[in-house]
């Protein structure tokens, strides 16, 4: 798999999802979209304010794992 990071995601198709918003428009909310070119890869956006420009950037399994885990710990169901 090439370098996630160095792959330029102009062409991104970003879902937003949101929850509470108790902050203001979008102050709870994070956006993600497959890195386009790389299958299996994604990117990340904080869409507060503060967060404008920041990314994490992550395959697929580093996802799945995370997600996992936190529904987990948090003792959430689906």
């Amino acid at each position: 798999m090439p370098n996630v990071y160095d792959t330029p995601i102009n062409d991104a198709r970003f879902t937003t999802f949101c929850g509470g918003n108790l902050g203001g428009e979008h102050e709870t909310c994070l956006s993600i979209a497959e890195v386009p070119g790389v299958t299996g890869a994604f990117v990340l956006h904080d869409t507060k304010p503060e967060g404008a420009g920041r990314e994490l950037r992550a395959t697929a399994q580093e996802l799945d794992t995370f997600a996992l885990g936190w529904v987990r710990e948090r003792g959430l169901e689906c």
